[in-house]
């Protein structure tokens, strides 16, 4: 297969028709799921999807290593260049990493102002300015409408559209939404909410919030077991 019909072929595709055509740039989106679910393999899926339009994309993460989050691009997409035949993968591969950035911070050591001080590094001398940004690991249980502002105000900046993932707990309440604390207290600075949850054969994705459409709608899809991507139920 080759590069443009794996991502036409993407059920990223789907999931953009079920939020009317993507997430948009200067936008905020949040997968949130309990721990171990899949949230790094939805927001790599993502950043794979982007890459492979030949879009630049920023890798934010937080209390892991460059090394950890490396290797887990490099799995997933090993997995889907094998099961998909993927022509000439060790050249898009190579092409991928030119154009992704992985930046990672020590828990406790992320700032708002480092991010932007390392964001201006790459536009001033790598001429490097993403279009997706992907922040993962971000303190959720301490986020503010100001914090979050702050990374919707880099996504403008950028033009961007800036995926998040958080993690929740099976204990944890819901609001009338459905959407799960702690991101119910600040769901408002969100356009896109999605959740993960697995059944005990598969890990489904379900839509909370899209844009300010009051009726958001079914999304069938699922975590591929073995490539750990979004596919059509």
């Amino acid at each position: 297969m080759h590069l443009n019909e794996l991502a036409e072929r993407s059920a990223l595709r789907i999931f953009e028709q079920s939020i009317h055509g993507g997430l948009g740039p200067g936008n905020l989106g949040v997968v949130v799921a309990r721990h171990g679910i899949g949230k790094s393999a939805f927001l790599v899926g993502v950043a794979l999807d982007d890459l492979f339009r030949g879009r630049k994309v920023l890798h934010v993460a937080i209390g892991k290593t460059i090394d950890h989050v490396r290797e887990f691009y490099d799995e997933v997409f090993m997995d889907l260049a094998n099961s998909a035949k993927l022509e000439d993968a060790p050249r898009v591969r190579r092409e991928m990493e030119r154009q992704r950035h992985i930046k990672c911070y020590l828990a406790g050591t992320y700032t708002t102002d480092k991010l932007r001080d390392h964001i201006k590094m790459l536009r001033d001398v790598l001429d490097f300015v993403p279009a997706a940004l992907i922040v993962e690991g971000f303190d959720f249980d301490n986020a503010t409408p100001a914090t979050l502002g702050e990374i919707r105000s880099i996504a403008k900046d950028l033009k961007a559209e800036c995926w998040m993932s958080a993690t929740t707990h099976r204990e944890s309440p819901r609001d009338e939404k459905g959407v799960p604390a702690p991101v119910a207290a600040v769901k408002d600075e969100f356009d896109v909410i999605v959740t993960m949850a697995h059944d005990g054969k598969a890990v489904h994705l379900k839509l909370l919030k899209d844009h300010d459409n009051p009726e958001v709608s079914d999304v069938h899809l699922a975590l591929d077991p073995t490539t750990m991507l979004l596919v059509k139920e």
